[in-house]
């Protein structure tokens, strides 16, 4: 997953991780077994940090650590301990290593003055405050006058991009300040495994638990389970994310050319073979290996790629960076890098309703426009040929995030990053904004339901109890026959704030579907500030596993741009058309969004009775506010109109 350094925090490890480590050629910052976070709660009284009873100990426990390990050569640096607070007794740690050991740094970051370490470290700093550190112009953390001292040091952020749950967002940003800013050597994700624990319940159930399921009456609840891979092992679509972003062979690819740079820092490209993928319409168009030569390590070279086919339908061009041969640490034809880009769009003429023909029937009880059925009180979709269907409804809310319960660190809502030095604005967890907003209780009016010519048109009013703030959903149906069309928009009524979790219309379907088959972005789950590990291309899940399995429910599954989704079991079709440009993204599971956001544990998610799909114009991002930054204001959700153009089909393959 292109990690090339670990944190051994806050312990040595098992030594057989070292024998690895140098094998493997990574870089360790090897940390000492020291925290006492818990004397923070009585202002450090006391604290072992700077208790002269205890230094005999700690010097005792640094030289024991050092003597262990100080012949491995991935050791790269040695870390006094974690969240201790300051103190005489640290100093004194870290003047024996440097005595012991002047070629290694010393890295401790509670050391915000560097009065006795080497290297500048700090957690979770918004990227604003990463540049305003680099040009030595501020520091939160630093005492007055530090500033200009600190900026001629080494830089890292020994924890970032908290991964708690369905996240973490803005690694994109955080990838681009260490490749501007000089100083900025890199940082190491907080952390690389969830501690949720394996368990049972009483009758037998297993389930992985966190903080208070023992019974324990002082815990951090699910704090515990923030590592890019899941307690079962399973990596995280965050995982994907990372992998993504910072991996250290940079391919820009074109219609003709083809860009790679090679950011290892020791070693060329003759270990990788390099592939190049024609999709159109999501199905193979050509592959063909690429004659590249090894790129040598910090260099970058253009290579001319054969053009791609003259034709009609969407194309996308991928190139994969992979191993050429089994490697140590992974198979040959395991991908390094990849890089993708659109080179056609579709070509759609603008027409109005295209031929939508159908005449609509009404009676008392019932509604008709091609295989549609409908309410005719309400307009609600009842029946799509043979098929019960119901909705579409409006929705804003989604079962909570973890980043979304997040209040420790500012907000982005009322004030921007580069407003407020990165740090934002105090203020409640988004998830509580949602709450006290009601989109978690919307309330729908109908409006009416009429006849048009070719179809029919619903308009509804929907609303919080008790709210001024509302939102008209105008649904314009239509059919050419075999075919449901849908038209929707929606449109905010004035003086909204703040942000909404999703803009989408959510259809309820039979439980008895298996499987989803999808053009549009895949493979993995992907949210607007979680996307680089996603592509464009045909995919096919069980519809359990479009559901990552977080040890505590929360919104999951959302893939953006979609084109075309079936769920063969079911015999439906839905075909999405963008609308100014824009796809709708869509959410497949069992589960409504006020079962998960429920249950504190899968196993309590109650015994499904449909499916659920939600086709979302827009989602909320996800940030990393559990312990870090809010969502950028790039990938907020602000109250905003929506459009969506769809097409349902009941029956064979079409």
């Amino acid at each position: 997953h292109n990690m090339n350094a670990v944190r051994t925090a806050h312990y040595p490890p098992h030594p057989e991780l070292l024998e690895l480590t140098d094998e493997l050629g990574f870089w360790v910052m090897l940390e000492n077994d020291l925290e006492t976070h818990g004397f923070e709660d009585q202002d450090w009284r006391d604290n072992p940090s700077d208790d002269p009873r205890w230094r005999a100990a700690l010097l005792d426990r640094i030289q024991r650590t050092f003597e262990r390990d100080k012949n491995h050569p991935s050791i790269i640096s040695w870390s006094l301990g974690n969240e201790s607070g300051r103190g005489a007794n640290l100093a004194a740690m870290a003047s024996w290593l440097r005595r012991r050991d002047p070629e290694r740094p010393v890295h401790y970051e509670s050391d915000f003055d560097g009065t006795h370490t080497d290297l500048v470290s700090r957690m979770y700093v918004p990227v604003e405050q990463m540049g305003l550190m680099s040009t030595g112009q501020g520091d939160a953390l630093a005492a007055p006058g530090r500033a200009g001292v600190l900026a001629g040091r080494p830089m890292i952020l020994c924890e970032y991009v908290h991964a708690m749950g369905n996240g973490p967002g803005g690694i994109t940003e955080y990838e681009d300040a260490f490749d501007t800013l000089p100083q900025w050597h890199g940082g190491f994700v907080w952390e690389w495994r969830d501690h949720g624990l394996r368990t049972t319940t009483l009758d037998g159930t297993e389930f992985f638990a966190y903080g208070g399921d023992f019974g324990e009456p002082i815990h951090d609840g699910s704090f515990i389970c923030d590592g890019m891979v899941l307690p079962d092992g399973t990596p995280s679509p965050g995982l994907a994310e990372y992998k993504a972003v910072v991996a250290p062979i940079k391919l820009d690819v074109g219609p003709s050319q083809l860009t790679i740079e090679n950011r290892r820092h020791d070693g060329d490209t003759a270990d990788l073979r390099f592939v190049l993928v024609d999709e159109i319409d999501g199905h193979p168009a050509r592959e063909v290996a690429l004659d590249v030569p090894a790129i040598d390590a910090g260099s970058a070279r253009s290579i001319a790629l054969p053009e791609p086919d003259p034709g009609h339908g969407e194309l996308w061009r991928t190139v994969r960076a992979e191993l050429a041969d089994d490697a140590p640490w992974a198979a040959a034809g395991h991908e390094v890098a990849f890089s993708q880009e659109c080179l056609r769009r579709p070509s759609r003429p603008i027409t109005t309703s295209p031929g939508r023909h159908v005449a609509s029937f009404r009676s008392e009880r019932s509604l008709r426009v091609g295989p549609g059925e409908f309410d005719p009180r309400t307009g609600d979709l009842l029946r799509l040929g043979e098929l019960p269907i119901g909705g579409p409804r409006l929705t804003l809310w989604r079962a909570p995030v973890e980043n979304d319960f997040g209040a420790d660190f500012g907000s982005y809502l009322d004030v921007s990053p580069a407003e407020s030095a990165g740090l934002g604005h105090e203020g409640p967890s988004t998830a509580a904004r949602w709450l006290a907003a009601g989109l978690d209780r919307l309330q729908r009016r109908v409006v009416s339901v009429d006849e048009a010519p070719g179809g029919i048109v619903v308009r509804h009013r929907y609303a919080a109890a008790g709210s001024e703030h509302g939102v008209d959903v105008t649904l314009r149906y239509s059919s050419d026959g075999s075919s449901l069309h849908l038209d929707a928009d929606s449109s905010p009524t004035a003086r909204w704030d703040g942000v909404w979790a999703r803009l989408g219309l959510h259809f309820e379907l039979p439980a008895e579907g298996e499987t989803a088959e999808w053009f549009g972005t895949g493979p993995l789950e992907n949210y607007p500030d979680l996307r680089r590990a996603a592509r464009v291309g045909r995919f096919r899940s069980s519809i359990d596993d479009l559901i990552v399995g977080y040890p505590k429910p929360q919104e999951s599954g959302h893939r953006a741009a979609l084109r075309e989704l079936r769920v063969p079991e079911l015999g439906l079709a839905l075909h999405a058309e963008p609308v100014a440009g824009e796809l709708p993204g869509f959410t497949l599971r069992r589960h409504d969004e006020h079962e998960v956001a429920a249950a504190a544990h899968p196993h309590e998610l109650p015994t499904p009775s449909k499916l659920h799909l939600f086709v979302d114009v827009a989602q909320h991002g996800s940030g990393s506010r559990s312990c870090g930054p809010d969502v950028l204001p790039a990938y907020q959700l602000r109250p905003r109109a929506g459009a969506w153009s769809l097409r349902l089909h009941h029956g064979a393959s079409r």
